[in-house]
């Protein structure tokens, strides 16, 4: 196929994903994926009937989802690691299921009795994910050819069984790996069925025309349903590469904005407990949720290039996700809270069908999909640090310390980031190809940081515009270091019943409450926790909205061993506030958030706010003290 053919069947990418094991963690973002590698990920399928004895590797136990999606969380942390054990468990892994594929062509269990239904698509959405992820680190020869025949299988199916369920609800992630599969092979059935998928599937970008879920959802149903929400951002920009039409582009921006404007919260996640809940702060957001919405975002950014999808990108990693999990990721939480003051069991609870230990932290409270899904947050985030340019430059897209290999042309290049971002406001990048070579560098200047400025070895520096990719096209030559300088500037937003909260760059800050851990059941180190606060929670701060840092005192450190642990916190704020005695517990949450301003004539204290995924009990949307006389 000719390229201009090509182009007029799918539309080009705007940015490409560099092969998995390009990049890898260095600094304080390896430390964090080396305590996922000795937590739960790492071990999970030692030990955890529903992967250990996965029906997907001929065991006894659940053959639909929860293998697959370990799988695609461990694979992108292996090569990313380049842990030889963790390899070694993903090739146990592949030569199972690439060697069992049915003589039909389907791939793993034809019924899953627990959860599925014969012939399901759905959990086979998820191994294809896991294993072009495979295919990108290892070029195993067996997965283009296995992956034809399933779908081969599947489009004569779909004539006879049409999408339903969870199937029908995110056939978006199937179309993934149909794209991914085109491009390699270029096939016209391949497109022929990405439209049948999309005739049959949900039409999610209709749906948030009128989105009919204003307000807390009281009823479980899949339109409401969290993680199906986050999955289906990615819909209209991986159906656009097809209608090619502008509305499809635009359809991203409106999901987001819609789920902001009535369930989102300080982090840029919405709650969903895990159907959506509204925007009280005190409402959950499933796991799932939070990581599947980093991953649409990342194949979002693919499509549309904005710099908003990548500065949201960083928001969810650098708060909401470490704060769900616990230190060490031996425990996690099925719902995490911006407002969470007590996590533990409880029947009266805030939640309309999550269970009473919905927010405890251990091995799979409430539902184990979680249990199995927690694990692609932080390597995928890792390997979409940076993408390629269609026109074989190099772009920085979200920022934490790594080295990148890759090649442009017929270039090696290296590219070494130094920095202890998000905590810190300089980044360092240095450029060093094998040889001379001239592309386009594009870096992304985050949408918050005005007065961003950038210093090119030997040249003058220059500001760079907030909200762009700038670009530098240039013969790199010798080692060339780039010098970016992000001001973080304290900022307020308004948030439910008129409160507060406080953004330094991509990090939002949160009380720091004292926490005692209680185990509640099963042994460590996959133990059940109960958190309670040992200090009090409920104050309102004295804060001047418009010009915050008049009432705050920065103290920087550098990240310790556990980068988002409560011992060793990067950064500090100190602020000032005083308690609220009315605002108390109810149904095991923090109770209706007081309109703000707030009068209370309880002494003013010192208060020290942290990190948002530093702190596993926390206020982050605070009333405010009404101005004093």
């Amino acid at each position: 196929m000719d390229e201009q053919k090509k182009r007029a069947a799918l539309a080009a990418k705007k940015l490409t994903p560099l092969a998995l094991g390009s990049i890898h963690p260095t600094g304080w973002l390896r430390k964090q994926l080396l305590i996922q590698a000795n937590g739960l990920s790492g071990h999970l399928d030692e030990f955890w009937p529903d992967v250990a004895d996965s029906s997907w590797i001929g065991g006894k136990a659940e053959g639909w989802e929860r293998g697959p999606y370990w799988l695609d969380g461990v694979v992108p942390l292996a090569f990313g690691l380049d842990d030889e054990r963790l390899k070694a468990k993903v090739q146990h892994w592949m030569d199972y299921v690439l060697g069992h594929q049915q003589e039909d062509g389907w791939l793993g269990p034809v019924l899953d009795k627990q959860y599925g239904y014969e012939y399901d698509p759905w959990p086979i959405y998820v191994m294809l994910k896991a294993m072009t992820q495979f295919y990108e680190a290892t070029k195993d020869a067996r997965v283009i050819p296995a992956m034809k025949r399933f779908l081969r299988r599947l489009d004569t199916l779909l004539a006879e069984r049409p999408l339903k369920s969870w199937a029908k609800m995110r056939w978006h992630d199937l179309l993934l790996s149909i794209q991914w599969l085109y491009e390699r092979c270029e096939e016209e059935w391949l497109l022929a069925l990405a439209h049948k998928l999309h005739e049959q599937g949900f039409n999610w970008s209709s749906y948030f025309i009128d989105y009919p879920y204003k307000e807390k959802s009281t009823v479980g149903e899949f339109e409401s349903h969290g993680v199906n929400c986050a999955m289906a951002v990615k819909e209209p920009a991986l159906w656009y590469r097809h209608s090619q039409l502008g509305q499809d582009l635009a359809a991203v921006e409106r999901i987001m904005q819609t789920l902001d404007t009535y369930h989102g919260q300080a982090t840029g996640m919405f709650s969903c407990d895990e159907i959506v809940a509204g925007k009280n702060p005190s409402q959950g957001s499933e796991l799932c949720a939070v990581v599947e919405y980093q991953f649409s975002l990342e194949v979002a950014l693919t499509v549309l290039g904005d710099v908003s999808l990548a500065d949201r990108l960083e928001r969810l990693t650098f708060n909401t996700l470490p704060a769900i999990l616990s230190e060490d990721m031996w425990a996690h939480q099925y719902d995490g809270q911006a407002n969470q003051v007590i996590c533990s069991i409880n029947e009266d609870r805030i939640y309309t069908t999550n269970g009473p230990d919905a927010n405890i932290f251990g091995l799979e409270p409430h539902f184990g999909c979680c249990t199995a899904n927690m694990h692609q947050g932080w390597p995928k985030f890792v390997s979409h640090l940076w993408m390629k340019t269609p026109d074989e430059g190099l772009a920085a897209i979200a920022y934490a310390p790594c080295h990148v290999d890759t090649q442009v042309g017929d270039v090696p290049v290296h590219i070494e980031v130094e920095t202890e971002y998000p905590f810190e406001e300089t980044v360092r990048v240095t450029v060093a190809p094998a040889r001379p070579a001239r592309f386009p560098l594009l870096l992304r200047i985050p949408g918050w940081a005005k007065g961003a400025t950038l210093a090119l070895a030997g040249e003058e520096k220059q500001e760079v515009a907030a909200g762009t990719f700038h670009l530098l096209e240039r013969e790199w030559s010798a080692a060339t270091e780039i010098v970016l300088h992000f001001p973080m500037t304290l900022q307020t937003s308004t948030r439910y019943h008129g409160s507060v909260a406080l953004e330094r760059g991509p990090l939002v800050y949160s009380l720091q409450i004292g926490e005692e851990w209680r185990q509640v059941g099963r042994e460590l180190p996959a133990a059940d926790w109960e958190v309670h606060p040992t200090t009090p929670w409920n104050y309102a701060l004295q804060i001047d909205r418009e010009e915050p840092e008049r009432g705050c005192v920065m103290e920087a450190r550098r990240p310790g061993e556990r980068p988002f642990g409560a011992a060793e916190v990067p950064v500090l704020l100190h602020v000032k506030g005083r308690r609220v005695p009315e605002w108390k517990l109810e149904h095991n949450a923090a109770g209706p958030l007081p309109y703000s301003p707030v009068h209370s004539a309880q002494p003013l204290e010192d208060l020290t706010l942290v990190p948002y995924g530093c702190a596993r009990l926390r206020i982050t949307e605070f009333p405010t003290l009404a101005a004093e006389k």
